[in-house]
């Protein structure tokens, strides 16, 4: 820390505490003979009273204020999120002046009301609510958008309507912060002078009251209005330090043995048509897919800003379509809002409730079965953990609760975005094996994003390969890897050894000078170029293999080696075990023709 930093900050810490060490050691001074006991119990009464009404009526429409500032854009939130603020920044005797010019006596109001918005106890209300509120929206408007809004838009696909999300989702996340701005709004109101003063001078507020104490008997008839003013403040500021950060975890109610497995989850295997038509700009960036089948595993494969999770929100409502339309089983779901579409979504931070348990986060959803619950909390592995906040889970067991979240109410389509995204290797591998199973059992349809050409291979049987927001291709599986339409699917795909070649019937193609390659797949017209790959899991080193390839490199690989060699015009990656080949060389290779994958070149 530099050296200055102390003094500087020390200098201003003592000059705003030594007035209160000063007023503290004074108090003994104060003339208490002097003081109209009765009219100083009215003044603080009336203080109090007003203040607690401000902050009432700023609670009720300051929240939902600061709520649009947070979750609005454009210009027009901007500008009013600007306008309520001005009050911080106004001197409190033009507030003062200004509230005149709205409820005054010769205002259209004051007219109205017959002067009954001033020189009244309703006065002092209106003056203190227009110079406190912004407090509360400031820090109401903070604590919203500090909220992550994939809890908002999974609560929607949890059949929530926006009120219910508001209710139980964001005022929950949001009440700490707010809770200390309606504590500071209220101090504000109950200390405010200058407006109160030209808008109501009667009757007497605290402040007011202090103001003519002072003018007519001087300053030791103010000091016994001193320490309860004081302690008052300090108790309320004590209070706002001491708020928890976080809403407090409620214990959660036992849940219902299992139940037997309902027909939705029977893994009945019915052919449920989705057909899928979305349209969507976003600033330069333009979404248009078109994509229909009736295959239970469905996935959306593509590289990170190619469109994959937007496609989702567009399934589950969560985002508007420009365009197009969304259909499952004849049903069009375009029509539906999030609440009513029966679609489950797990976003791909899980979108976990930090104020529920797990035990409340099952149970959130609308309709949610609470026996169902019991059942896949002890599907997942889950007991022992219903008390727990998100917070003290690992992420594995957060994106459990997640996917059980998602199947505790009926649900015909599910979404997974990129559900094993923040795991390691191992976890993910099993989590990977644990959702495959799950598919089995469920009769629904689930269409999983990810960039990872292995979970979409296991996971999908039907894939779309998705860049910058258009389709690159789509069909079975099997078919897309085996056959990727040009390189660019083949390189999403994760095509590892990629080179060029020429068909030249039988089955082969032309890799170099007079090497040519076999392949499972019906070869295309002779003297068409074709794009090629290979994994290194496909090709062995084997002595006397029916390819003879040189040895470029050999390097160590864990308990095996990594081989680069040349075969014809193409360089391939070889892996194996054992004594390497000598580098410079010769080996002979295997290649599996099945693990040959295969596409036109332009």
């Amino acid at each position: 820390m530099p050296a200055a930093l102390p003094w500087l900050a020390g200098l201003l810490a003592v000059y705003l505490i030594a007035p209160l060490a000063a007023g503290i050691a004074a108090a003994s001074a104060a003339d208490w003979r002097a003081v109209d006991t009765a009219a100083l119990a009215r003044a603080a009464l009336t203080s109090v009273l007003s203040a607690s009404l401000a902050t009432l009526v700023i609670a009720l429409l300051g929240i939902p204020l600061g709520y649009i500032l947070a979750r609005r854009r454009g210009r027009a939130a901007a500008a009013l999120g600007f306008l309520v603020q001005l009050p911080l920044a106004l001197p409190p005797l033009s507030s003062g002046i200004l509230l005149l010019f709205l409820i005054g006596y010769n205002s259209p109001l004051g007219r109205l009301t017959g002067g009954a918005l001033t020189d009244s106890f309703l006065g002092i209300v209106l003056s203190e609510v227009f110079v406190a509120a912004p407090f509360l929206v400031i820090a109401a408007r903070s604590a919203f958008v500090a909220i992550d809004p994939v809890l908002e838009e999974v609560a929607a696909t949890l059949g929530h309507a926006p009120l219910s999300i508001f209710l139980r989702v964001s005022l929950p996340l949001a009440w700490p912060a707010t809770v200390a701005g309606l504590l500071l709004a209220w101090l504000r109101a109950f200390g405010e002078f200058g407006a109160t003063v030209m808008v109501a001078y009667h009757p007497y507020s605290l402040p007011v009251y202090t103001y003519v104490a002072f003018g007519a008997q001087g300053l030791p008839a103010m000091l016994p209005i001193v320490p309860p003013t004081l302690l008052i403040a300090l108790l309320l500021l004590a209070l706002a330090a001491n708020l928890p950060q976080r809403p407090r975890l409620r214990r959660s109610a036992k849940t219902a043995a299992p139940p037997v497995l309902p027909a939705s989850l029977s893994g009945r295997r019915d052919a449920v048509p989705l057909d899928l038509h979305l349209e969507k700009r976003l600033g330069e960036f333009r979404l248009h897919l078109a994509w229909s089948s009736a295959a239970r595993r469905l996935a959306i494969l593509g590289p990170s800003g190619s469109g994959k999770t937007l496609s989702l929100k567009l399934i589950a409502g969560i985002a508007a379509l420009d365009g197009g339309r969304i259909t499952l089983a004849g049903t069009e779901l375009s029509r539906l809002p999030p609440a009513r579409r029966g679609v489950a979504y797990v976003p791909q931070n899980y979108g976990l409730f930090p104020h529920l348990s797990v035990a409340e986060q099952l149970s959130f959803p609308v309709g949610a079965d609470l026996a169902l619950c019991r059942r896949w909390i002890e599907r997942f592995r889950l007991e022992g953990l219903e008390d727990r906040a998100p917070a003290a889970l690992s992420l594995g067991q957060q994106q459990r609760v997640a996917v059980a979240r998602a199947l505790v109410r009926a649900s015909r389509l599910i979404l997974l975005d990129e559900p094993f995204s923040a795991l390691d290797a191992p976890l993910r591998a099993d989590l990977r094996r644990e959702l495959l199973s799950l598919q089995s059992e469920l009769d629904a349809t689930t269409i999983l994003v990810t960039h990872d050409p292995q979970e979409a291979a296991l996971l999908a049987d039907e894939l779309l390969v998705l860049a910058d927001g258009r389709v690159l291709q789509s069909g079975p599986t099997a078919a897309v890897f085996r056959r990727p339409a040009d390189g660019q699917v083949a390189r999403l795909l994760g095509a590892e050894n990629l080179a060029g070649g020429l068909a030249i019937g039988g089955g082969r193609i032309a890799i170099g000078a007079a090497v040519s390659l076999a392949v499972a797949e019906p070869a295309f017209a002779p003297g068409t170029r074709v794009g090629w790959s290979v994994p290194a899991a496909g090709v062995r080193l084997v002595a006397g293999g029916p390819y003879r390839a040189e040895v470029e490199s050999v390097a160590p690989l864990g308990a095996g080696f990594e081989a680069g060699v040349r075969l014809g015009e193409a360089r391939l990656r070889v892996l194996g075990s054992g004594a390497p080949p000598d580098r410079g060389g010769f080996c002979g290779l295997e290649i599996d023709p099945d693990a040959v994958q295969l596409w036109p070149m332009e």
